[in-house]
């Protein structure tokens, strides 16, 4: 049963959440999924991750920035903004104290390794189609000139 519809341009148009993806597409995709879900990258944030769970100096700040959050949240309530803007104050002294201790910062290290890894895999997988596709336009991109 098609699911699509003939757009302005004449063309079959599909609503993203009706495309349906080859199974072979899922396959590598879920294959690249697991081969970076054992990376170094993501072992390291693992390992960190565990680390910041059982500091309980992190844990300890982190539980009394958010209690000072939700004191944030009734004296906004009341409109009592010199109260708000005073524990903004401390929540900021909290969040540099946490910032300063180096764990932490071996974990957002490892975060943002992950998170260049997964723009890498992404901007590798969508210049490869480009070669192939215009995806911007939805044309054929014209053969290349290799001569």
């Amino acid at each position: 049963m098609e699911k699509g519809h003939i757009n302005k341009y004449g063309m079959m148009s599909y609503d993203t959440k009706d495309l349906v993806i080859r199974d072979d597409i899922m396959s590598k995709a879920k294959e690249l999924a697991e081969l970076i879900s054992g990376s170094e990258e993501v072992q390291q944030f693992q390992k960190a991750e565990e680390k910041i769970r059982n500091h309980e100096r992190v844990q300890s700040l982190i539980a009394t920035i958010k209690k000072k959050q939700k004191e944030i949240v009734a004296f906004e309530s009341f409109q009592n903004q010199e109260m708000v803007a005073k524990i903004e104050k401390e929540i900021e002294a909290l969040q540099d104290e946490i910032d300063a201790i180096p764990l932490v910062n071996e974990f957002q290290q490892s975060q943002s390794d992950i998170n260049y890894l997964l723009q890498l895999v992404i901007s590798v997988i969508h210049d490869t189609v480009s070669e192939k596709v215009n995806v911007e336009a939805g044309t054929e991109a014209p053969p290349s000139s290799c001569g």
